[in-house]
C-alpha cells in the first residue's frame, strides 16, 4: 500500500498525476523481457565518430571536465554552437550571453518551460508530441493547448487556421518542434512564415525543439524559426549533439537566443542539473566543427536506412507515411484490421519479435492517434533487415 501523508494527500504532485512511467522505458523492457528487436527508442547501435570519441577519451586524460564546468557550459563548447547557428543559418549569437549549454535537449525544454510559464498560462504544442513536453508544462503550471498534425496525402500536415483559432488571451508560448517526432514532418518555409507572423501579432514567446535539424531528406529543408522576421528575441531555439554524432548518453544539449531569454532560461536550469558532461562538452566542441561531408554523410546514411525499413514495412502490410525528417517512421496499422496501437505494440514482440510505439501516448485525444505505431530506423542494416523479415509474419 502507498504510504500517504497525514493529510491524505497523495505523495505525487497532482501536477505530475497523470504521469507514469514513460512508453520508452516500457517498452525497452519489454523488448528485453522478450529478446525482441527494439524499433522503438530512439537511440543508435552503433557509436558516432571515432575522432570524437577520442576527443572525449583526451579530455578525460588531461583533466579537462573533470570537475564542474562553467554554469552556462564550456567556452569551448559555446563559441563552436555559435559558429554552427553563423555557418549553417546565418544566425549570430553571443557565445559569452546568448548560448547554454543543459544536460541534453530534455533539460533544456523543461528549464525553458519553467522559466517562461507560469500557472494559468497555456501553451500550445504540436500532437502528437514527445512525451516531456506535456510533463514540463505541467510542472511549470501551465495549461498545455494542443494542435494536432493530421495525416493527408502521405505525410502530416499542419492547419494554420486551427493553429490561429487555438491562440487565446491567456496563451504565452508555442512550443514547435521541427523536423517533428513523431511523424517525421518537416515545416516549410511558408508555413514557418505563418507560426512568425502569428507570434508577433499575438506577442507570443517561441521554443523551438529543433534536435533533428541535421537528419532532413529529400526536398525538406531545415529553416529555424529564429530566422524570421521578429522572431530572434522571442525564440528560444534548442538542439542537442546525441542525434546528430549518435552519442546519445553523453546528454550534451544546449539553448540559443537573446540574452534576456538565455538568462531566464539558465536561472530555472542551474537549479537543476546545475553542470553537466564536463569532458563529453569538450569533445562536442570538436564535433561541432567537423566538415560538411561528416554532416552530408550521416544524413545519406540514414535516408537509404530510412527507404530499407519504409519498403520492408510496406511489404509487411502497413500504411507508411514517408517521413521528410527525424529517425523515425509513422505507420498505420489499420489494413490488418486494427485499431488499437497500444495493444497491437504490447502483442508484437511475441506475434514478430519486434518493438515498436504506439503514437496514441504522444497525444491528449488518444482517438487522434489510437491506430498509428512509431518504428525507428537509426539501427544497423542486419537489424532493419531481420526486423522486417520478422514483420513479414503480419502479411501472411
Amino acid at each position: 500500500m502507498a504510504r500517504m501523508t497525514s493529510s491524505d494527500r497523495p505523495l505525487l504532485n497532482r501536477r505530475l498525476a497523470e504521469f507514469g512511467t514513460t512508453v520508452f522505458a516500457e517498452m525497452s523492457a519489454l523488448a528485453l523481457r522478450t529478446g525482441a528487436i527494439n524499433l522503438g527508442q530512439g537511440f543508435p547501435d552503433t557509436d558516432g565518430p571515432e575522432e570524437v570519441r577520442e576527443a572525449a577519451v583526451r579530455a578525460l586524460r588531461d583533466g579537462r571536465g573533470n570537475q564542474y564546468p562553467p554554469g552556462p557550459g564550456i567556452p569551448e563548447l559555446r563559441t563552436a554552437i555559435a559558429a554552427h547557428q553563423q555557418r549553417r543559418y546565418g544566425l549570430s549569437v553571443d557565445p559569452d550571453t546568448e548560448v547554454l549549454v543543459t544536460a541534453g535537449a530534455t533539460e533544456a525544454i523543461a528549464a525553458s518551460l519553467l522559466a517562461l510559464v507560469e500557472p494559468g498560462d497555456e501553451v500550445i504544442a504540436l500532437e502528437p508530441y514527445y512525451d516531456s513536453y506535456a510533463a514540463s508544462i505541467a510542472m511549470a503550471g501551465g495549461t498545455r493547448v494542443p494542435v494536432t498534425l493530421r495525416p493527408a496525402e502521405g505525410r502530416f500536415r499542419l492547419d494554420l487556421d486551427e493553429l490561429r483559432d487555438a491562440v487565446t488571451d491567456r496563451t504565452r508560448l508555442l512550443l514547435i518542434n521541427t523536423p517533428h517526432n513523431p511523424t517525421g514532418t518537416v515545416l516549410t518555409r511558408e508555413e514557418l512564415a505563418s507560426i512568425a507572423e502569428l507570434a508577433v501579432e499575438r506577442d507570443l514567446l517561441v521554443v523551438t525543439d529543433e534536435v533533428y535539424e541535421h537528419l532532413v531528406f529529400d526536398d525538406a529543408e531545415h529553416i529555424p524559426l529564429a530566422s524570421f522576421p521578429g522572431m530572434r528575441d522571442r525564440t528560444v531555439t534548442i538542439s542537442s549533439a546525441g542525434k546528430t554524432f549518435s552519442f546519445t548518453g553523453w546528454k550534451v544539449g544546449w539553448a540559443t537566443g537573446s540574452r534576456e531569454l538565455v538568462t531566464a532560461v539558465r536561472t530555472a536550469k542551474q537549479y537543476l542539473t546545475y553542470v553537466s558532461a564536463g569532458p563529453f562538452q569538450y569533445a562536442i566542441a570538436e564535433a561541432l566543427r567537423l566538415p560538411d561531408s561528416y554532416f552530408d554523410g550521416f544524413r545519406a546514411d540514414l535516408r537509404r536506412k530510412r527507404d530499407l525499413l519504409g519498403d520492408g514495412l510496406r511489404a509487411a502490410g502497413f500504411e507508411v507515411y514517408q517521413p521528410q525528417g527525424t529517425y523515425f517512421i509513422t505507420t498505420d496499422i489499420s489494413p490488418f484490421g486494427e485499431k488499437d496501437a497500444y495493444a497491437f505494440c504490447h502483442a508484437l514482440p511475441e506475434r514478430c519479435g519486434v518493438v515498436a510505439i504506439p503514437n496514441s501516448v504522444f497525444y491528449d485525444d488518444p482517438d487522434a492517434g489510437r491506430s498509428q505505431v512509431r518504428f525507428t530506423f537509426c539501427k544497423r542494416d542486419e537489424i532493419l533487415d531481420e526486423a522486417t523479415s520478422r514483420l513479414q509474419r503480419l502479411a501472411s
